[in-house]
């Protein structure tokens, strides 16, 4: 074997060890080299769940033999269309030396980018196979005795390599295998676009791909090859633009939650310290910590510039949020160490006062301490109600003192209450007064009795006074109307009245007369009511006059 066909045989084996998952790095060979692109067919063989199995190798072929042609030869390289899922995986012989790798589960069918449902289970997709037939392959080349082999590219002729130690279908088969491989590799991509494989990876291999198409190292039908690719490549296009209008959506959507987190946690920075519930208030800005930790793991990366902004923004919001937070508490402590001083001050006074016997000033002093206690500063609950605990003992100590010694004494006046009720009882025998003489004498007399009976309890003083005062009231205003009855001043003006109004009365009846006579409806209705107006008093003045003695 001459050292050129040991090239070509190096590079078929390579180029069929392309399609397993280990990388393999191209070789170079002789003019029909095609580089093998083994990083990139490797995540091809790996998305699409190629299965390596060393129970079912891959043979090697070998230039001294005859093409296998397969049990399921595919049509023309220009009429083949993408591979459809098959129920089971094709096995692929592990390269010699490599442990081999589980298989992965193929991307479900559907839009690009989109999940499908976790009840649906995607069937495994096997690695695409495509064989040309001989005598389809022969009439894309020209094959000369010496092994040199031509491809025939439409009106082009172009020189593909040597296969000198064999025959010329041997040679055939050998550059043909070679066109099936791109062809299988074609097939692969076109797989893995129907399925939603990431754009960017398909467009890696593809450009290997035509790089490889380029060189023309291979025997088929290429106008349809480069057709078929160009295709493809139509068909990767727009699968990179929904790529990247789902990527834009998404992006906005990461974006408006962002910004909806940046926002919130900048108006709750901007809140007036006094006014916020702090509590509440921190627990959200921890939760809203953790949205912005889910987003930015479950979402879209965002720009470095848009990324670094929120970031900026939120964590100054943050920061500002617990500056606030920590001077409020640091005021508060302070606020409530100056509450608690004072108010402590005032227990001492308190306590101080609670042994006095001195009722009337103690309990003055008392008031004045409560006023004191409200207007002086609050502490925290737990302390103030523990301060104001200790000053309500201290004031109950004197009240419940002062309450026992009235509650002597109120039963020492309880005989005292008797007496002065019973006085009431007379009193109320002297009401309405018709005789004033004799209801002021009785009442004298009342009153007497009533200071000599002595004080009452506490709580029946405030009715027992109102009581007596009734009494005195009513005397008085019954010696009230007895005055302006019998007061000889009023009688003398109310006489001169009545003299008066008489004469008036009498001067009007000779002005009705007189307008009668003449017929004068005007001026007869004038007097007429100038003189009921007049008899009216007269009436009223004269009732009054009856009253006067």
């Amino acid at each position: 074997m001459t050292t050129s066909q040991e090239s070509d045989d190096q590079q078929s084996t390579q180029s069929e060890e392309a399609l397993q998952p280990e990388a393999v790095q191209p070789v170079e060979v002789a003019q029909a080299e095609i580089p093998a692109a083994a990083a990139e067919t490797e995540d091809v063989l790996a998305s699409v769940g190629s299965v390596e199995s060393a129970d079912t190798p891959i043979s090697e072929p070998s230039p001294n033999a005859a093409p296998a042609e397969s049990a399921s030869t595919a049509p023309a390289a220009e009429a083949a269309p993408a591979a459809t899922p098959a129920p089971g995986p094709v096995p692929v012989a592990p390269k010699p030396g490599k442990a081999p790798k589980p298989s992965n589960l193929p991307r479900p069918a559907g839009a690009p980018g989109q999940a499908s449902p976790a009840a649906a289970p995607a069937a495994p997709m096997p690695a695409p196979s495509y064989t040309t037939p001989p005598e389809e392959a022969a009439t894309f080349a020209r094959i000369s005795d010496d092994g040199h082999v031509v491809l025939l590219d439409g009106g082009e002729e172009h020189p593909v390599g040597q296969f000198p130690d064999g025959t010329p279908e041997e040679a055939l088969a050998y550059f043909s295998r070679k066109y099936d491989e791109v062809v299988s590799q074609v097939m692969l991509l076109e797989q893995r676009v129907a399925t939603g494989a990431p754009a960017g990876e398909i467009q890696k291999t593809l450009g290997h791909l035509r790089q490889t198409i380029g060189q023309r190292g291979m025997v088929g039908d290429m106008p349809a090859l480069r057709a078929r690719v160009e295709a493809l490549q139509t068909r990767l296009d727009d699968l990179k633009l929904a790529e990247r209008l789902a990527l834009e959506k998404a992006q906005a959507a990461q974006l408006a939650t962002r910004e909806a987190i940046v926002a919130e946690a900048e108006e709750m920075a901007a809140r007036d310290p006094q006014q916020v519930q702090w509590k509440n208030a921190s627990a959200r800005m921890a939760e809203l910590f953790e949205n912005w930790k889910a987003a930015q793991k479950a979402g879209p990366r965002l720009g470095k510039s848009v990324e670094d902004g929120l970031w900026k923004r939120f964590r100054t919001a943050r920061t500002t949020h617990d500056k606030h937070r920590r001077a409020f508490f640091s005021q508060l402590d302070a606020t409530n160490a100056t509450a608690k001083a004072a108010k402590e001050k005032l227990i001492a006074r308190a306590e101080a006062l609670s042994t006095s016997t001195d009722w009337g000033p103690t309990a003055g002093a008392y008031r004045d301490l409560m006023d004191e206690w409200k207007a002086a500063p609050r502490a925290s609950r737990k302390e103030d109600d523990a301060l104001w605990a200790r000053f309500r003992a201290a004031q109950d100590v004197f009240f419940n003192a002062r309450k026992s010694q009235n509650d002597e004494i109120d039963r020492e006046y309880g005989e005292n209450l008797k007496v002065k009720e019973a006085i009431l009882a007379e009193g109320q025998k002297l009401l309405p007064v018709t005789d004033v003489k004799a209801a002021r004498k009785a009442l004298n007399d009342l009153r007497g009795r009533w200071e000599d009976a002595g004080r009452v309890p506490r709580k029946d003083v405030s009715r027992m006074e109102s009581a007596f005062r009734k009494l005195e009231d009513g005397l008085k205003s019954a010696e009230d109307d007895h005055w302006r009855k019998t007061n000889p001043e009023t009688k003398a003006r109310t006489n001169s009245a009545l003299s008066q109004l008489e004469d008036k009365v009498a001067e009007l009846e000779d002005d009705l007369t007189k307008a009668q006579a003449k017929g004068d409806a005007r001026s007869i209705a004038k007097a007429q009511e100038a003189l009921d107006a007049r008899k009216l008093w007269l009436e009223t003045l004269q009732k009054s006059a009856q009253g006067l003695r």
